[in-house]
């Protein structure tokens, strides 16, 4: 079967579906708009012909650093057609972290909002030919005065080659939780591929609807809500911004059948969603990283179905693993889905793990199609990641985790998540869950701190649901007696404001307590 590619999976879309709603966008001011399949189409066509004035054309990076609005849609649309490839980055980047990105992909147009502009040129400065400023609302793209139209009307196609399955369409910078961002490639066929096959694993039809809250320019809101939804003529309902309090309320305006978290949002909504809101009854919810059971149950009936957690990284481009068991539960990511093949492998002696003890994962799969092309300029780093055996070439996840006599996979931590106390391996992911369910606590984070009797302790940061009323350190180390083994046990507790986070709600462990 020939490898498609992402911009004939919008074609075929936009040729199936054309009248069905593709885009409902949520601007924070409350306002809606709605495309059809068609409609936005239009929009995509009058993108390229925006960017082809800018001076962008195939093989072009096109550096984009906006919240969530039609504009973003349009543009990775507009790339995937015209051949170009998106940089989708941190709207609330830093000058410092902007003048690095650019160092690193040389945009050929860069896009910034009207409210970050000084920011975002600071950042810049002369290294970019041509920035386009929009409002991050749907005058970006509605109508030919738009700013996303083309500027001159003698702007026409050059009858440059269909873009092909290996060409580039993003890099994608991680999310930098646990050391410096890096540049994820991926492919016009990666995002094919997650496309057919999360549409798949979710079971999307026609008439469903996801919530993207998350911001767009991470891995889950296009890998496991656009694409899939694009994929079999679904539709997306766009918030502007995450808000914890209007979650609940906004999926019920916007009538949503679908939605994809993280644990920490979800902790967020559990904590300020308002306690008279009635459920809602989605049919499907992904969720991602550890939840508490107690939290877990509450969200179950919040929402009005049982999560599914499951695993994946941008790296990985569709998911990896998913609970697709009848009766779902809170702390497993699953069985391998859609074909994946893993190992998981014991890190000291190379050989494969167990059955129930922790080893690293690692996904065998094909570069540039179902698993990530490479890293940026970083080619030590890419061959580091990836090991050609006789099955073909493996990813090493750097994700450890316990796989039971049923082959169901249990998520441990990143392999500079455990730490070793008194010799006994302690998951630092797995303390957090837990230590943010105690009395009193709305968040926690969870570091290693060197120890010279027993190797490392764990020491937990934690921000106070009720910050007139925080939780004492007596409280917190009664409760973790009762509630956590030896060894997990944080040895101090430190009550801070905030911890620092990345956009989607990851903590930023490496940067705790600094």
């Amino acid at each position: 079967m020939k490898t498609a590619t992402f911009s004939h999976t919008w074609d075929s879309a936009v040729g199936r579906h054309t009248d069905s709603p593709f885009l409902v966008f949520r601007a924070e001011s409350g306002e809606v708009c709605e495309w059809t399949y068609g409609e936005f189409d239009a929009v995509v066509a009058r993108t390229v012909g925006a960017l082809r004035a800018a001076g962008a054309g195939p093989g072009s990076p096109v550096h984009v650093a906006l919240r969530n609005c039609p504009a973003f849609v349009a543009l990775w649309l507009a790339a995937a057609r015209l051949g170009a490839w998106l940089v989708p980055v941190d709207p609330a980047s830093s000058p410092r972290d902007i003048a690095r990105q650019a160092r690193r992909v040389r945009p050929a147009v860069g896009v910034c909002a009207s409210a970050r502009e000084a920011v975002y040129r600071e950042g810049v400065g002369d290294t970019v030919p041509a920035v386009l400023v929009l409002a991050e609302d749907a005058s970006d793209v509605n109508g030919i005065e738009a700013p996303l139209s083309p500027s001159c009307t003698d702007v026409v196609e050059t009858g440059e080659r269909a873009p092909r399955p290996e060409d580039r369409l993003a890099v994608m910078f991680t999310s930098g939780t646990t050391s410096e961002p890096k540049g994820v490639v991926l492919t016009q066929a990666n995002y094919a591929h997650v496309a057919t096959v999360m549409a798949e694993a979710a079971r999307l039809r026609p008439h469903h609807r996801w919530h993207v809250t998350l911001p767009l320019f991470h891995a889950n809101a296009q890998y496991y809500c656009f694409a899939p939804a694009i994929a079999v003529g679904a539709s997306v309902a766009l918030s502007a911004a995450f808000s914890a309090s209007g979650w609940v309320p906004h999926a019920r305006e916007l009538g949503v059948t679908h939605a994809s978290l993280f644990a920490a949002p979800i902790r967020m909504i559990l904590a300020r969603t308002a306690s008279g809101e009635p459920p809602l009854e989605l049919e499907h919810v992904w969720f991602a990283q550890s939840l508490g059971a107690e939290h877990y149950e509450r969200f179950a009936r919040l929402v009005g179905t049982l999560p599914r957690q499951l695993y994946g990284m941008t790296e990985t481009v569709a998911i990896v693993s998913a609970d697709s068991s009848a009766h779902p539960v809170h702390d497993v990511i699953g069985t391998p889905v859609a074909g994946r093949r893993i190992r998981v492998t014991d890190r000291v002696s190379g050989n494969p793990a167990a059955p129930g003890a922790t080893g690293e994962l690692h996904v065998l799969g094909t570069r540039g199609r179902d698993l990530f092309a490479g890293y940026l300029d970083d080619e030590e780093t890419t061959t580091a990641a990836f090991a050609t055996g006789p099955e073909g070439t493996w990813f090493a996840t750097g994700d450890l985790v316990s796989r039971d006599v049923d082959g169901v996979l249990r998520f441990t931590g990143r392999v500079d998540d455990v730490i070793k106390v008194s010799g006994e391996n302690v998951s630092l992911t797995e303390v957090e869950a837990a230590v943010a369910q105690a009395p009193g606590v709305l968040e926690a984070a969870v570091v290693g701190v060197p120890d010279p009797v027993r190797d490392t302790i764990p020491v937990a940061f934690v921000v106070a649901r009720d910050p007139n009323e925080p939780p004492h350190a007596e409280d917190l180390d009664q409760w973790a007696a009762h509630n956590l083994a030896p060894a997990a046990r944080p040895r101090a507790w430190h009550l801070v404001d905030e911890l620092p986070r990345t956009s989607v709600g990851k903590v930023r462990r490496f940067r705790v307590g600094s």
